[in-house]
């Protein structure tokens, strides 16, 4: 009988055996890498997604001279992925680099402009030293050969002479001008130690900064040089998201898009942080700096750079001043309050109040000698720097001011872009400045580019059903409109075969069913008209009141916003100690103190930052609500996207996909993460909670549009019974009890 080999990238699986359904994950996405076709990987937690991505990217990127890189926007995940990295080198050597942001890696903590100037200053002074060792050995050699009396070499000692001359007087300035004593000693210093340590194994940001301190290198510059040809990098989603820092990271790791394999981790947070990273700002206070700036410049563009920065100024002031309502002013605090500027003449308030203000020979024209007034006296800031004339670099404000105006000119009315006026009061003071922004509503623009040039990519995370939304928004193209799941428990399968389209896989929970229970708690449907309703409030307040007290342990409960975390935070008697996350505080504290607590029942938002990418093991939490169906608020911006989806994906074969696209689709991605909070391992426990009467079968048939149960994914419809609020205590009772989780008498029903 043959004997069938192993597939060749389970040389880099690090542990025993993997699970069956990370061996059909793995032949699948080795396959898609194969056909350079793009991943789209939804599983459960438990399935074991980032060695189900790891392991063929390794293996395919290795044979076809590739570099995988693997990114994240949450810290807890990057560690996680330092931990897997670590146990593949030990199971097959790979160079592996974890990179972090400048910002965090900097021993002298200076801007990147400052930098980038220190950068230079410091490779011009350790090349003008290097020539002048090199003229130094030629002038030895030359007297020697004078001494020998060796025609003309007395001459060309003199000349070699003359050079030195001139180059001691240049060695003197750049020694007086603003260099870096870290980078410097990377340019001059033995780095192989260095990089022997870095590549025995996978380092963390935290080690890299304090080995090379202890050096004196500049770890981050360090790891830029280092990076090329590695096998792996793990870094977050900045570096691929934004265009400019791209270009530069492909450069660092030598290597072509094409030849790059990226695994998104968390994919589902891919579409905000791309749109994040595509909006374009420009406050009051910069305009006001490039008007300042522009008083000290002698330069005959100077008028003309005047014209069109005060000119929107003006402009933005008009604009904010005009759209705030009678006392609204007041009410202003020092978060940002957008104000609309849509308006029925086609063009935005903003830009028709520009093109009223302004007073010179032609915007365009002015707007050209403004660009290239800003780069020119954005290089004289580097170069003064540089130097050592000043001790910061240097911000060009007006470079930044021309930049976005061009910007908004040329796409404030285009497609998928929304533009906005925000104000804000400054400080404590009773003043107000605005900021206009040009905020993208389609993600994909940033997107589409990025995945047209990559060899392949991994998009993987708990909840990225529908598919078909998701390759749309991301410019993925032709995602299966259907699950991709298999079977209930862990079925995968690909979609698209043959069509060039993303390969789509689901498994569902890997972990045993009877030891999780999910409830839709049939109270009224919490509609924001209906929240202030006393009779609501207290079927809500006694369905929590049950789920605490029936909890033997901690619970953590969500609701659609802050405030009303903090309504029902008051409205609670309960014997369990309440914890109230508030919006701008550490979690971190809060999070200790409550899983250490063991009796303890943590109210905070769905939209907070505990509602994914924060895991709540065992003891950490045992039951989870969430409260109402956690719609985002539908302010204008929202509103935009909306109409920019209905628009992008009217033949998407949707009823509304602005509606769906935008609101429903990502609210049940939020309410699948904030489920999947407990019950992380195959020995622990839970109860998971919906607490509105929208999320029951009931509701498909008797309030239809309102109706969620249908947007989870199939397998999570079939595990979600339906509870009246009465006997939602004896349910969790009874399970609980199964689960012999009461350490002394459970309470009495």
């Amino acid at each position: 009988m043959t004997e069938v080999s192993e597939p060749a990238y389970l040389r880099f699986f690090p542990y025993g055996e993997p699970y069956d359904h990370q061996r059909e994950a793995m032949a699948t996405i080795s396959s898609a890498f194969e056909d350079g076709r793009d991943v789209l990987f939804e599983g459960a937690c438990g399935t074991g997604k980032t060695l189900a991505a790891l392991v063929p990217a390794l293996e395919h990127a290795r044979r076809t001279g590739k570099t995988v890189v693997i990114t994240t926007n949450v810290h807890q995940q990057t560690r996680q992925f330092i931990e897997e990295a670590r146990a593949i080198t030990r199971q097959e050597a790979i160079r592996a680099v974890v990179f972090r942001g400048k910002g965090s890696m900097c021993h002298i903590d200076v801007g990147y402009e400052e930098c980038q100037a220190l950068r230079d200053t410091t490779r011009s002074l350790v090349e003008a030293e290097r020539d002048r060792d090199d003229l130094g050995d030629r002038g030895d050699e030359l007297l020697a050969e004078a001494r020998r009396g060796e025609s003309g070499a007395a001459e060309g000692r003199q000349a070699v002479m003359d050079e030195l001359a001139a180059l001691d007087d240049e060695l003197e300035e750049l020694r007086e001008a603003a260099t870096c004593e870290h980078y410097y000693e990377n340019l001059t210093g033995d780095t192989d130690e260095f990089y022997g340590w870095l590549f025995e194994d996978v380092r963390t940001p935290e080690e890299i900064y304090e080995r090379a301190g202890q050096l004196g290198f500049c770890g981050y510059e360090l790891l830029k040089e280092g990076m090329e040809g590695v096998d792996l990098v793990v870094c977050n989603y900045h570096h691929l998201l934004d265009p400019t820092i791209r270009e530069q990271f492909f450069r660092w790791i030598g290597r072509d898009p094409e030849d790059v394999i990226v695994v998104f981790d968390e994919a589902h947070n891919v579409e905000d942080a791309a749109r994040d990273h595509a909006t374009r700002t420009l406050a009051e206070p910069t305009l006001d700096g490039a008007l300042a700036e522009l008083e000290e410049v002698t330069d005959p563009r100077e008028a003309a750079a005047r014209n069109v920065v005060r000119a929107f100024r003006e402009a933005l002031v008009r604009t904010y001043d005009d759209a705030l309502a009678f006392g609204e002013r007041e009410s202003v605090g020092d978060s940002w309050y957008d104000l609309s500027i849509t308006n029925e003449r086609g063009r935005d308030d903003l830009t028709l109040a520009f093109l009223d203000a302004y007073t010179g020979r032609g915007i365009h024209e002015d707007l050209d000698e403004a660009l290239e007034l800003g780069a020119a006296l954005d290089r004289r800031y580097h170069e003064a720097y540089k130097e050592g004339e000043t001790r910061t670099r240097k911000e060009c404000r007006v470079l930044q001011a021309a930049t976005f105006v061009d910007d908004w000119l040329r796409d404030s009315d285009q497609e998928g872009q929304y533009p906005v006026v925000s104000v804000r009061r400054d400080g404590g003071s009773e003043e107000v400045y605005g900021r206009a922004e040009l905020y993208t509503c389609i993600p994909r623009q940033v997107t589409e580019p990025l995945f047209d040039e990559l060899a392949a990519s991994v998009l993987m995370s708990a909840t990225l059903r529908p598919f078909d939304v998701l390759g749309d928004v991301l410019g993925l193209g032709g995602a299966d409109g259907s699950d991709g799941q298999g079977s209930r428990n862990g079925g995968g399968g690909g979609g698209n075969e043959g069509d060039g389209g993303p390969v789509t896989m689901a498994y569902g929970e890997q972990f045993p069913e009877e030891r999780r229970r999910t409830y839709a708690v049939d109270v009224p449907a919490l509609f924001a008209s209906r929240r202030d309703d006393p009779a609501t409030q207290r079927e809500v307040t006694g369905a929590l009141e049950d789920a605490i007290e029936f909890t033997p342990g901690n619970a953590l409960l969500f609701f659609p916003s802050y405030r009303e975390a903090e309504r029902y935070h008051d409205l609670l008697s309960v014997d369990a100690t309440l914890y109230l996350d508030e919006p701008g505080t550490p979690v971190e504290d809060l999070r200790r103190r409550f899983v250490e607590d063991g009796n303890g029942a943590l109210l905070t938002s769905l939209w907070g930052t505990l509602a994914e990418g924060v895991s709540f093991d065992d003891d950490d939490a045992r039951t989870v609500v969430v409260v109402g169906i956690p719609y985002p608020h539908l302010d204008d911006r929202m509103e935009a996207v909306q109409d920019a989806y209905a628009t992008a994906f009217a033949d998407a074969g949707r009823e509304d996909p602005g509606w769906e696209y935008a609101v429903e689709v990502p609210t049940i991605r939020k309410t699948r993460q904030a489920l999947g909070r407990v019950v992380r391992s195959p020995e622990d426990f839970g109860v998971r909670i919906l607490l509105d009467e929208r999320y029951t079968r009931r509701a498909r048939r008797e309030m239809r549009k309102y109706s969620v149960l249908e947007a989870f994914p199939p397998e999570e419809r079939v595990e979600t019974i339906d509870v009246d609020p009465g006997k939602l205590r004896f349910a969790m009772l009874n399970f609980y009890s199964d689960m012999d989780a009461w350490a002394g008498a459970p309470p009495r029903p």
